[in-house]
């Protein structure tokens, strides 16, 4: 096998070929990031290192969306993809003691990943079209909540400064404008869901947990949907919700959840963590535990966080919807 490594930037995609592990020997391209270099890059590889799309090993980093557009092409054409976790690669970096930050010595670095790992990750797969197309629902919702909340907070701080009445009506007319485009994508997430039928087997298995919603229901469907996680607790370590102790020698700090993984799935775990804690009897039970035991308020609602997500872990794996365990 001979590994490849690509750094993407909105702009460009620096690649680098790891010719020779033990002297390090590499070869370097750059590449603009649009369709009509994808042709160029594959011939590139090809010709470069003289080998089949299936003997080559590429790594790369999600960059938000600026990577995938590549990534799809060059499965599409045989190659053998790695997506490395952001952070693990971090650290592998700071193994090596790579001091100069370039976007070539990046893509080098990750050769060298993918050098080191291939044997023990999977090969990325891409998704299913239909949960390609809910996850690019799901993230047009969140942009359109993230405005509307924005816009929000503006016309609070607006009225509240006493400005133009224009600059008010304004920002009225743009939050109604967005609350009709929400409303419509919920419908359309919904109906997409619905007229599949293990999306919509899974949905129903989420909202049979009290607690989990339709607004948390739509995000857990699509998660479940598109990561294969084998156990809970990688499902809870994706969502950032596995606890981090902070001791070193005498020192003896607080633990905290490590706050890894998309920021929006917590903020909905959370609160459905909070309703859960009211009318969810197992999630009250665990509450009142915890508190008894000397655990703060936050510290139980953020191990129920944990405790809904191994829930929604177990219904959808067994394929059977939630059932109290009476104790």
């Amino acid at each position: 096998m001979m590994f490849i490594g690509i750094d993407i930037s909105k702009e460009k995609i620096d690649i680098s070929w790891l010719r020779d592990q033990l002297t390090n020997k590499i070869k370097t391209k750059v590449f603009k990031n649009n369709h009509q270099d994808f042709l160029a890059i594959e011939k590139w590889l090809l010709n470069t290192t003289k080998s089949a799309a299936s003997k080559l090993v590429i790594t790369l980093e999600p960059t938000g969306v600026y990577h995938e557009a590549l990534m799809y092409f060059l499965h599409e054409q045989g190659f053998n993809i790695i997506l490395a976790n952001p952070g693990k690669a971090k650290k592998y970096a700071d193994a090596l003691n790579i001091i100069h930050k370039t976007d070539k010595s990046d893509a080098t670095m990750l050769a060298h990943y993918g050098c080191a790992k291939h044997a023990v990750v999977n090969y990325w797969q891409p998704e299913a079209l239909a949960i390609r197309e809910l996850k690019a629902l799901i993230r047009r919702l969140d942009a359109l909540e993230s405005n509307r909340q924005r816009e929000a907070n503006r016309l609070e701080a607006s009225e509240f400064s006493n400005v133009s009445a224009r600059v008010c009506q304004s920002i009225k007319v743009t939050i109604a404008f967005l609350d009709d485009e929400i409303k419509q994508l919920k419908s359309d997430i919904d109906n997409h869901i619905d007229n599949e039928p293990d999306l919509k087997r899974n949905r129903k298995l989420l909202e049979s947990i009290p607690g989990i919603g339709p607004v948390l229901s739509r995000e857990l469907t699509y998660l479940f949907a598109a990561k294969k996680f084998n156990k809970a607790k990688e499902a809870a370590a994706y969502c950032g919700l596995i606890p981090r102790h902070n001791e070193s020698g005498k020192l003896k700090g607080r633990t905290s959840i490590s706050k890894l993984g998309p920021a929006r799935i917590r903020c909905k775990l959370y609160m459905a963590a909070i309703v859960a804690g009211q009318w969810n009897k197992t999630i009250k039970r665990h509450k009142l535990t915890l508190i008894n035991n000397g655990k703060t308020p936050m510290q139980a609602v953020c191990a129920n966080m944990r405790k809904l997500i191994h829930i929604c872990f177990g219904v959808i794996k067994n394929q059977e919807a939630f059932k109290l365990q009476e104790s």
